[in-house]
């Protein structure tokens, strides 16, 4: 009896601690800015942000190797501010990419804090704080176990960061895109207006554009079904969301072509 008993508890303790397992190897993590604001409402959250540099040490542990692409709409929203005062677009954009790079550095600190070695890359010229964006370069960088940050978007107006995320994850080779939202999902209306609004747990790119449902802008989903890269939508301050989605657990909507 007592042999079988301890038996036991040594089988219970094997499968307690069998190793957590990564499906993905090497991910584009897209955060807005608005998440990053936390309970503040603008600017960023030091909170928020520490949280989320331990979610991408836990990850990084499992050996994936992580890129980000991080918007600025905590601090400035150029289609926003261009629609609401009559600013010109370009020039609104391009205010907005200067906060890509303001969050960005400071989720490199934040990271850096945590022992992660992180590298910030910027699609605009500001050879001061970040290096130029190299395919190549990025490329080793994960290579030799570094986060990449993206930030400036992809350099020009008028174009999203979602748009920079689906580009950067065909560029580099990633597996996946992971949209880290304040929401836990992609639903069929607004649910802060319609509380009948269901949310998917898994949708194609063509159910997506046919919709026109709010994941991330059409070229994004465009990008992501040609490359036939998934897109995984989830809430960021879910616990531990960030580790389930790299895991491959159900969490918030997978978006990918229907014949996969």
């Amino acid at each position: 009896m007592t042999t079988a008993v301890g038996s036991t508890r040594a089988t219970m303790a094997t499968a307690s601690t069998s190793p957590v397992t990564a499906k993905y190897k090497r991910i584009v993590l897209k955060l807005s800015g608005e998440a990053l604001q936390g309970k503040l409402g603008f600017g960023i959250d030091s909170t928020v942000l520490d949280d989320l540099a331990r979610q991408i040490k836990g990850i990084k542990d499992l050996g994936v190797e992580v890129t980000i692409v991080v918007g600025g709409g905590n601090i400035f929203r150029g289609l926003k501010t261009a629609s609401a005062t009559g600013m010109e677009r370009a020039t609104a954009d391009y205010m907005g990419m200067l906060a890509t790079a303001i969050n960005g550095l400071a989720l490199q600190d934040s990271l850096e804090r945590q022992g992660v070695p992180t590298r910030v890359q910027t699609a605009i010229e500001i050879a001061k704080v970040a290096e130029p964006y190299i395919r190549r370069r990025a490329i080793r960088h994960l290579e030799k176990g570094r986060v990449v940050i993206f930030v400036g978007g992809i350099g020009s107006p008028f174009f999203t960061t979602d748009t920079t995320a689906a580009l950067r994850a065909m560029e580099i080779g990633a597996q996946v895109v992971l949209k880290a939202t304040n929401v836990d999902g992609v639903y069929s209306d607004d649910p802060a207006i319609n509380r009948r609004a269901k949310r998917y747990t898994a949708l194609s790119f063509l159910d997506v554009l046919k919709k026109g449902l709010k994941v991330m802008d059409a070229t994004a989903v465009s990008l992501c079904m040609s490359s036939d890269v998934p897109i995984i939508v989830f809430n960021l301050h879910g616990p531990g969301n960030i580790k389930r989605a790299v895991c491959g657990e159900p969490v918030g909507t997978r978006v990918y072509n229907s014949k996969g």
